[in-house]
């Protein structure tokens, strides 16, 4: 396993004030609908009302900002199936620097074409999100790009970290932190800063058992390979990230795997008690909750709804 810094809380506060300028703190609500089915008090942090509809935007401005002026000449490559491109090309956007994203055929075409609205040259090619990944790396080898992998960044791990600390800003009080995991970033980030402002506060992992690799790899405290086949993109990662991986091992309380169908009723729910457009992965912790809800019950629980890019096929499909 290779060495990576590992973020501290001090990178987070300094993450904090670089994005500032760039992004608003997102609400935190509470939904009587989901306190009743629950049982419990839940807010829900809408990571959906960020300028790309998702969480990853504050590691991509945290990360870009800090570029040198050499890495800002060579420009940007990296790999993703919508979200982490979109935060990448937003941010190269703000900063005046080239962007190119490695997405796999078939890509959510509501991300797709965001990430070209906002600048970033798309290269198209393999089956999912590993295969992409790969490109980009071959592709930054060839040409000298700064590559931007979406999970082995301490900068994008400082930057999604601001999240939790704005849930723990506005809700001392809270128990519990419930995160979505693909590569682990979100959660990495979730537990750097909710550890360091209260230890006591739970934070949970929930990844689709379709697409374990993370959760096996924390699990059996080593690298697993997994097949991918769950339909949640924000989730879909086939081998394990090694810097989230080590942040979880150390801090994180409890990891979930829950069913495609039980995220897909989560996504239903979501998006009728909090009037919100809430993708599959933004959903899946509230998955997570029902599954863990006698645990639960009592606790101050705060759900990260991820992101909002559902694509108008996928909704077709969900309520169908």
């Amino acid at each position: 396993m290779s060495e990576w810094r590992v973020p501290t809380f001090a990178d987070v506060l300094a993450a904090r004030r670089r994005i500032a300028a760039h992004l608003r703190p997102t609400p935190l609500f509470g939904y009587p609908a989901l306190d009743e089915l629950l049982d419990t008090q839940v807010h829900v942090k809408h990571e959906n009302h960020q300028p790309i509809g998702a969480f990853k935007v504050r590691g991509g401005v945290n990360l870009v900002a800090q570029l040198s002026n050499d890495e800002r000449e060579r420009g940007l490559i990296t790999a993703s199936t919508g979200n982490h491109g979109q935060s990448v090309a937003f941010a190269a956007r703000r900063f005046g620097v080239g962007a190119r994203i490695c997405v796999p055929e078939r890509p959510n075409p509501v991300k797709l074409a965001a990430m070209e609205g906002l600048g970033a040259e798309l290269i198209v090619g393999g089956a999912d999100f590993d295969d992409a990944r790969e490109n980009a790396e071959r592709l930054a080898a060839e040409h000298g790009y700064r590559y931007v992998h979406s999970g082995n960044e301490p900068h994008l791990i400082a930057g999604v970290a601001t999240e939790t600390l704005e849930i723990v800003e506005e809700q001392p009080d809270v128990d519990v932190v419930i995160v979505p995991v693909g590569g682990g970033s979100g959660a990495a980030g979730a537990c750097i800063a909710a550890k360091a402002i209260n230890p006591a506060i739970r934070v949970i992992a929930v990844q689709s058992d379709a697409a374990p690799a993370a959760y096996r790899t924390w699990k059996e405290g080593r690298p697993v390979e997994a097949e991918c086949r769950t339909s949640a993109e924000g989730l879909a990662t086939r081998v394990p990230f090694e810097l989230p991986q080590q942040i979880l091992r150390e801090h994180l309380d409890d990891f979930v795997l829950v069913s495609e169908e039980q995220i897909k009723a989560a996504q239903r729910t979501m998006i009728e008690a909090t009037r919100n457009l809430v993708e599959a992965s933004g959903a899946s912790p509230l998955a997570a909750a029902l599954k863990l809800r006698d645990a639960l019950r009592g606790r101050r629980v705060a759900l990260v709804a991820s992101g909002g890019n559902v694509s108008p096929a996928q909704l077709l499909d969900l309520l169908a």
